[in-house]
C-alpha cells in the first residue's frame, strides 16, 4: 500500500504472512511509522543495500539487492550479505530510533534497487522519513509520486552466512571503543587498497585512538580487509561513536571482526570474515551442531519457546527447557542455519527471527555435512579406542581425538588446522561416535562410492 503526504518522502514496508508471537497471521504488519533521524537512517539503510549489492573478493558481478528486516517489538533490524559472502551488515533501530511508533514482530526481505537508493540519497535536513513493510513489494511515496521495488527470493548462500556470522560473532568481545569525532578521524585514516599477499591488518589501542600494525599484540583486534569498511562512510557525519569486537588473537592468523557506528537511535554494525577472499559460508562452525541428532531434538523444542525477543537469554531457555546451557548453545546454533535466530554483539544476546528456510536444507548445502554422511553410509569408518581410521576413495585418513578436538591427516587438515570447522573425516568420526550407523540414510542423495570432495 502507498501514501501521500504533503510532508515529503514516506517509505512503506509490509510483511507477507507469518508467524507472529500470536501465532500464524495473514499480514503482519510489525511497523508503520516515522524514525526519529530521518537523515541517519536512510543513510544507514543505503549503508545495508550498498554491502548487499558489493563484492570485495573478484568484482566481476553484481551481488543481491535484497537486504532483510525483522520487527522484534522494541526495535527495526535491517540486514544483508555482500555478493562475495564475506561481509554481513545489520542496521538496528532501536527504539529511541522509531520516534514512538508501536513495533511488532515479523520478517521480510525487501529489494532496493536504484529508483529506491535515489530516494533516499536525496534525504536532506529533518525531512520525514515513514517506514512500512507489505506484503510484495517496497515503496518509497515523494511529492514527485511513488517508487515500487518488488521482493525476490533470498540467496541460498545466505542462509549459510547468516548461520557462520552468528556462530563466529558469539566468540567476540568488545576489544576498543572511540568517541564521535575520533571515530571518524580514524575510519577515514584507514589505508585503502590493502592488496591480498601483506598479511591481515591489525588495529590495535593508542591512547585515546587506534592505529594499524602488522602484528597482533595486548588488546588487536585483525582488520581483514579495510576496503569492507567502506559502506560505513555512508553514515560518518551521523557517527556517535565506534565499538570495534573480536575475538582474542590466536598467534598471528586472521581473524573475523565487527565494526559498529553508532548513531543517534541506531547502530551500524559490518562483521567481516577472516579474509576477503574468504565468505563466512565455508567457516564450519555450524558443522558439529548440524552433525548431531541432540541438537536437531533440542532445537525443536527450543524453538517452541522463542518470542520474538530482541535478547534471547540461553539460561532462560535452559531453565524452561530442562537442557543444559550447552545444548541450548548448540541447539540456538541449528537454528541459526534455518535463519531463526542471530547474535547481536553489541548486547552479546541472541536474537529471533523467521527466514524461509529450514535446517535440512543448510544440510543440502553444506557438501563437507553430505559427504561425512555419506562416509558414514558407506561404512568407511573404523574406530580404534580415541582414533580412527576413514576411507575415502582410494585413500585412509587417520583421525585422532585430543582434549575434545579432532585431528586428521588430510590436506584440508593441514592447510587449516581447524580454524575453519572439522574437516568431513573428523565429522564423520564424530558422528558414528554418537551411534551413526551405515543403515541411515544420506540427505541430498544416495551415497556413491568412492566419490571424493574437498574437505
Amino acid at each position: 500500500m502507498l501514501e501521500s503526504t504533503g510532508s515529503g518522502r514516506l517509505l512503506g514496508l509490509e510483511t507477507a504472512g507469518g508467524l507472529t508471537p500470536r501465532g500464524a497471521e495473514a499480514r503482519p504488519r510489525f511497523f508503520s511509522g516515522f524514525l526519529a533521524a530521518p537523515q541517519a537512517a536512510a543513510r544507514g539503510l543505503l549503508a545495508v543495500a550498498d554491502v548487499a549489492a558489493a563484492r570485495y573478493h573478484q568484482r566481476t558481478r553484481p551481488g543481491s539487492l535484497d537486504p532483510v528486516v525483522t520487527g522484534n517489538g522494541d526495535r527495526l533490524r535491517f540486514e544483508s550479505f555482500s555478493g562475495c559472502g564475506g561481509v554481513y551488515a545489520r542496521l538496528d533501530v532501536l527504539s529511541e530510533g522509531l520516534d514512538g511508533a508501536e513495533t511488532g514482530h515479523g520478517t521480510t526481505n525487501v529489494d532496493v534497487n536504484d529508483p529506491l537508493r535515489e530516494a533516499l540519497s536525496r534525504m536532506t535536513g529533518d525531512e520525514p522519513l515513514h517506514l512500512r513493510v507489505g506484503p510484495e513489494e517496497l515503496a518509497v511515496t515523494t511529492l514527485a509520486g511513488a517508487v515500487v521495488e518488488k521482493k525476490v527470493p533470498l540467496p541460498d548462500r545466505w542462509l549459510r552466512g547468516f548461520a557462520e556470522a552468528q556462530v563466529a560473532s558469539t566468540r567476540f568481545d568488545l576489544r576498543a571503543e572511540l568517541a564521535g569525532a575520533e571515530a571518524v578521524r580514524f575510519l577515514r585514516s584507514l589505508p585503502r587498497g590493502q592488496g591480498r599477499g601483506r598479511g591481515p591488518l591489525w588495529i590495535a589501542p593508542a591512547g585515546r585512538t587506534l592505529r594499524p600494525t602488522t602484528r597482533p599484540g595486548p588488546g588487536a583486534v585483525c582488520l581483514p580487509g579495510p576496503d569492507r569498511l567502506a559502506a560505513l562512510e555512508r553514515v560518518l557525519r551521523h557517527a556517535t561513536g565506534l565499538r570495534v569486537y573480536g575475538p582474542v588473537p590466536d598467534g598471528t592468523a586472521a581473524t573475523a571482526s565487527a565494526w559498529e557506528v553508532t548513531l543517534p537511535g541506531m547502530r551500524l554494525t559490518l562483521t567481516l570474515s577472516p579474509d576477503p577472499a574468504r565468505g563466512f559460508s565455508g567457516e564450519g562452525g555450524v558443522l558439529e551442531a548440524l552433525a548431531t541428532e541432540d541438537a536437531a531434538r533440542d532445537a525443536e523444542l527450543v524453538a517452541v519457546l522463542l518470542a520474538w525477543e530482541p535478547r534471547i537469554d540461553p539460561a532462560d531457555l535452559a531453565a524452561q527447557s530442562g537442557l543444559t546451557a550447552d545444548r541450548v548453545r548448540a541447539a540456538l546454533t541449528r537454528l541459526g542455519t534455518a535463519g531463526r535466530v542471530g547474535y547481536d554483539v553489541a548486547e552479546a544476546a541472541y536474537f529471533h527471527r523467521e527466514l524461509p528456510y529450514d535446517a535440512d536444507r543448510a544440510e543440502r548445502h553444506n557438501p563437507r555435512l553430505v559427504s561425512a554422511r555419506r562416509l558414514v553410509a558407506e561404512g568407511a569408518v573404523e574406530l580404534e579406542g580415541e582414533a580412527a581410521t576413514v576411507t575415502s576413495g582410494e585413500r585412509r585418513y587417520r583421525v585422532r581425538e585430543s582434549h575434545g578436538s579432532l585431528t586428521c591427516t588430510c590436506q584440508w587438515w593441514a592447510d587449516h588446522q581447524g580454524r575453519r570447522g572439522p574437516c568431513k573425516h573428523a565429522l564423520a568420526v564424530r558422528m558414528v561416535r554418537r551411534g551413526a550407523s551405515a543403515a541411515e540414510p544420506v540427505p541430498g542423495g544416495e551415497p556413491r562410492a568412492g566419490q571424493e570432495v574437498a574437505g
